[in-house]
C-alpha cells in the first residue's frame, strides 16, 4: 500500500503548485491513500468548506488542519456531521486532542476500494503552543479503538523535540508519524525500528521565498521593530512538500518513506 501526505499547504501559490504536481505524483506512484495538510490553504491562515472541496478535487482522501483550524469560521458549521458519516465534511480533521465539544472530529477511519481499512488521526502538540489535552495519552486512547492496522499520524507541533518524542512513542504502533506546522521540510525521513516511517516536519507546499509563508517584509519589520504588522501570504518559489511511505497492508509496518519537493 501506498501513502502519499502533502505538507502544509500555504495559500493560493501552495493551492496552485499542488494543482501542478499532485497528479503525476499520485500517478507515479501508484498511490492508494492521499491525506493533504490544508489548515494554510485559505490565504496562509484557515480553510474554507470551497477550498476543502477543491481540495478533495485533487484527490485528497482525508483533509488533516491544526492551530488555524478555528480561522475560518464557516468552516465550523460545515463540520457538524454525524460521526460515522464519510462525505467530505467529516474527512476534514481537526487535532483530536482540542477540548472535546470543539467541531469536529481527530479521527478519519474507512476503507480504499479494495477494502483495505486505514485510519488517519490528527494530532498537536503543547510545546509553545496554545494549551491542548495531552497528545500521547490521547494517542493511546485513540489506539486502543482504531482496529485498522495502516494508521497514519499527522502530528502539528512547533518543537523538533516533541516531533521526535512522539515518533519514538507510537513507534510499530502505527505506520507512519508525520510532522508539520514548522513549514520547513527536514532531512531525517527514516523508517524506525519498529517499523514507523517518521519525518520531523514535511514542510509546507507554498511560497519558499518568503518567511515560512508570509511577505518577508512583514516579517523583518515585526522582528526590527517589535511593533505588529499584517502578514499576507507571498508567492514567490513555491514548492509542494510531501513524503510517499510505502508499507504493509496487513501489517500496517511501514519499509520506505521518500521525501519529495517540487517546484514550478
Amino acid at each position: 500500500m501506498n501513502i502519499l501526505f502533502v505538507g502544509d499547504i500555504f495559500g493560493s501559490a501552495g493551492r496552485r503548485i499542488v494543482a501542478e504536481h499532485i497528479g503525476h505524483v499520485l500517478e507515479s506512484n501508484a498511490i492508494d491513500l492521499c491525506v493533504i495538510n490544508g489548515e494554510n490553504a485559505a490565504g496562509g491562515f484557515g480553510i474554507t468548506p470551497s477550498i476543502a472541496d477543491d481540495i478533495f478535487d485533487l484527490g485528497a482522501d482525508v483533509i488533516t488542519t491544526g492551530n488555524h483550524f478555528w480561522d475560518k469560521k464557516e468552516l465550523l458549521d460545515y463540520l457538524k456531521v454525524p460521526a460515522d458519516s464519510h462525505g467530505r465534511p467529516r474527512r476534514i480533521l481537526r487535532p483530536a486532542n482540542f477540548a472535546p465539544k470543539t467541531p469536529g472530529f481527530g479521527v478519519y477511519e474507512s476503507a480504499l476500494p479494495t477494502g483495505q481499512p486505514y485510519a488517519v488521526v490528527n494530532l498537536q502538540g503543547r510545546v509553545f503552543m496554545q494549551q491542548n489535552d495531552d497528545p500521547f495519552r490521547k494517542a493511546d486512547e485513540m489506539l486502543a479503538s482504531i482496529k485498522a492496522k495502516v494508521i497514519l499520524v499527522d502530528f502539528h507541533a512547533e518543537a523538533s523535540s516533541e516531533k521526535v518524542a512522539m515518533g519514538w512513542y507510537l513507534d510499530g504502533r502505527v505506520t507512519a508519524v508525520l510532522g508539520t506546522h514548522t513549514h520547513i521540510p527536514t532531512a531525517d525521513e527514516r523508517v524506525l525500528p519498529g517499523g514507523t516511517a517518521f519525518q520531523t516536519d514535511v514542510g509546507m507546499s507554498g511560497p519558499y521565498d518568503s518567511v515560512i509563508g508570509v511577505e518577508k517584509e512583514a516579517v523583518i519589520e515585526r522582528f526590527l521593530t517589535g511593533q505588529p504588522a499584517k502578514f499576507e501570504a507571498a508567492k514567490g518559489n513555491p514548492k509542494m512538500c510531501a513524503a510517499v511511505i510505502e508499507c504493509d497492508g496487513a501489517t500496517g509496518r511501514a519499509y520506505r518513506i521518500k521525501r519529495v519537493m517540487l517546484g514550478e
